[in-house]
């Protein structure tokens, strides 16, 4: 600029002025006219409350733009819970919009598509397997929804490639008629001058046309502003406008300016925030193609400009705040309900109705979720991913468990009617006392089978029930004139108590326990009485035999030597074949746990400290010791009592052979 007031012929100092103003005039022109060829495929953030720059004479540039106008955002929607023909239905519906708005839908639901159909082609993959194909010979299946979609897909990038293509040959258009305005201005400035005010018209109008002019290939857009740039320049360098002209650009260009305030104070009030602040980039990329206004009015236009453009980029900064605070709310909901479904699903139900009421609470839960907002981009398919994670875990464990409770129960089934033939069998017998042991275990084995299903069980109940009162009435019939022999032997054990209790004992340990031995045999080889009597007289005769061992000082081992070789005499008559091996296993076990927890405690005394509280805690593990080793005692000789009884009754056996 100080080169072109340099070469003017001892200009006046107005003229001077206006050559200045002239030279900021193209300043803010050229800017204005490259910015329009930035492609719009790139987003460019630009500092929009910067204030303007001051030239030397006081006349302020036009505010920054942005080099291209915001776009307006695409809607954020959650495919996430649709079906694969939901998808399709909203990407044909999408299809209907225009093609340069739907690029981040169009992506988000081809992803969903993708992971669904990978699940479907898994699932459809795995049924064949479990059908017993082999992997080999697997083909997929036609799938009339992925064929369609990838159709529907196909026909998007093809509009996309199209639409493209037409960009990149409307840019070259655009090119070649910037290069011809070029032209245009290069024959206005070889041109004499007619009038200052017709050559002022003929440039505007290159401009105006210049500006009007779209984006042009990108590689082409520096040499083409250099060129545009250079020819501005010497334009201005060759004529000047008077004064008078100057001014009433100036008043002219204050009219545009509080033209587009009143425009921009009136988007403050547009309910639409994305449209507001469109607009507002639009006002901004006016305002910087406007030349200065007055000097002295120019701080005041800018200031009501950039109080409206403020509260304009506030409320688009709140906008987004809210909006980003609801994402992040929605994405803690969803958080909430991973961890609820998490809950639900963190023990393994152990019945149908735990099953059922799990699923029906998942259910609640995806149907929560699907009434939830979308989440933050980034973070919405990690999230979905875990919910679905968790609920497709619990239909496979569910699925799983369902297929072995029913071939659990159709195993139950098979040993239920084993159970019913054997108990059918037992019930045509009259052999009553092992029959009745027979049924009764085989009442123990029903019990013990797991359930059926529910159109089998109570038919099949029915059947096991039948045989065993069957069974049981002809006992009863049979034993209904037993009943008074319960009746003799009630007489009886009453008058063995009677006998017990004026038996006088000696001083004679010994000779005391073969009485008390005799007295155990006899009432033990009486049979049974009356059902009703006895607890009774069972509890009479136990509480008068504890009398007589505390009066005689026999010690608690002898009395529980005895009682046990009582119970062992008990049970000899018996069918139990396993019944001395279960006994002695139990009491072997009991000796080896407590031999273990001796040598434990003997091992950690070594190392207790010498103290008053490790003294005293010695002296009470001294006491458990003493009493374990008593205890060791007490069950090994009742192994040796169980020992001379089978041998006993093996004897007993072989003599009866």
């Amino acid at each position: 600029m100080e080169d072109l007031n340099q070469n003017a012929a001892n200009p006046s100092t107005e003229e001077n002025v206006v050559n200045n103003e002239l030279q900021t005039v193209a300043q803010q022109a050229a800017p204005a006219a490259a910015g329009n060829d930035t492609d719009t495929n790139e987003t460019i953030t630009v500092d929009e409350s910067a204030p303007a720059e001051q030239t030397d004479n006081n006349v302020q540039d036009a505010p920054a733009t942005p080099n291209a106008d915001e776009p307006e955002p695409e809607p954020v929607v959650d495919y996430t819970s649709m079906s694969r023909e939901d998808l399709l239905a909203a990407f044909n519906e999408l299809l209907s919009d225009d093609i340069s708005r739907i690029r981040n839908r169009a992506s988000a639901i081809r992803n969903q598509f993708n992971l669904l159909n990978k699940e479907v082609e898994k699932q459809a993959f795995e049924a064949f397997l479990a059908d017993g194909g082999n992997k080999d010979d697997y083909k997929p299946a036609n799938d009339a929804v992925a064929d369609a979609f990838y159709k529907a897909y196909d026909t998007y990038r093809a509009r996309r490639q199209k639409m493209q293509e037409e960009i990149e040959a409307q840019k070259a258009a655009n090119l070649q008629s910037k290069k011809q305005i070029l032209e245009e201005l290069r024959t206005l400035i070889d041109k004499d001058e007619e009038t200052l005010k017709q050559t002022y018209d003929d440039f505007n109008a290159i401009q105006e046309k210049w500006k009007s002019i779209g984006e042009v290939p990108r590689d082409q857009m520096n040499d083409l502003w250099q060129n545009y740039h250079f020819l501005i320049e010497q334009f201005f360098n060759k004529v000047k406008i008077n004064k008078e002209l100057r001014m009433l650009d100036l008043k002219r260009n204050l009219e545009k300016k509080i033209q587009l305030c009143e425009r921009a104070e009136e988007l403050i009030v547009e309910t639409s925030v994305v449209k507001a602040f469109k607009a507002l980039q639009e006002l901004r990329a006016q305002w910087r193609e406007i030349g200065p206004v007055p000097s002295e009015q120019n701080e005041e236009t800018w200031q009501r400009f950039n109080n409206a453009a403020n509260q304009i980029d506030e409320r688009r900064r709140e906008y987004y705040d809210q909006r980003k605070e609801e994402l992040d709310q929605n994405l803690l909901a969803k958080q909430a309900l991973i961890d609820k479904a998490t809950d639900l699903t963190k023990e393994t139900p152990q019945s149908t109705k735990a099953w059922n009421d799990t699923t029906e609470a998942l259910d609640e839960l995806l149907k929560l979720w699907k009434s939830i907002g979308p989440v933050p981009r980034e973070q919405n398919e990690t999230v979905w991913a875990q919910f679905k994670g968790i609920i497709d875990k619990h239909y496979a464990d569910k699925k799983l468990h369902f297929g072995q409770m029913r071939d659990e129960q159709s195993e139950n089934y098979n040993k239920k009617i084993d159970l019913c033939l054997r108990a059918e069998a037992i019930a045509k017998r009259e052999d009553w006392k092992k029959a009745t042991e027979e049924l009764l275990q085989l009442q123990a084995e029903w019990k013990a089978i797991g359930p059926t299903s529910r159109k089998v069980s109570d038919k099949i109940w029915h059947r096991f029930r039948g045989a065993c009162d069957e069974f049981f009435a002809k006992k009863g019939e049979f034993f209904k004139d037993i009943r008074s022999s319960e009746n003799e032997n009630l007489t009886k054990k009453t008058a063995i108590l009677d006998e017990l209790k004026a038996y006088q004992f000696g001083d004679n340990k010994e000779e005391n326990l073969s009485a008390i031995k005799d007295f155990q045999r006899r009432w033990a080889e009486i049979g049974h009485v009356p059902m009703k009597e006895k607890d009774r007289i069972q509890k009479e005769y136990r509480s008068l035999l504890d009398g007589i061992f505390e009066q005689l000082k026999i010690s608690a081992r002898e009395a529980d030597e005895n009682n046990f070789r009582e119970r062992i005499r008990n049970h000899s008559g018996s069918n139990n074949q396993n019944f001395f091996g279960n006994e002695r296993n139990q009491l072997l076990n009991q000796i080896e746990k407590m031999r273990s927890d001796l040598k434990l405690w003997e091992n950690n005394l070594g190392f207790l400290a010498n103290s008053k509280q490790a003294d005293l805690l010695k002296e009470e593990f001294e006491r458990k010791m003493d009493n374990t080793r008593k205890q060791i005692a007490l069950l090994e000789a009742k192994v040796r009592i169980l020992d001379e009884a089978e041998e006993a009754k093996n004897q007993d056996n072989e003599t009866k052979e």
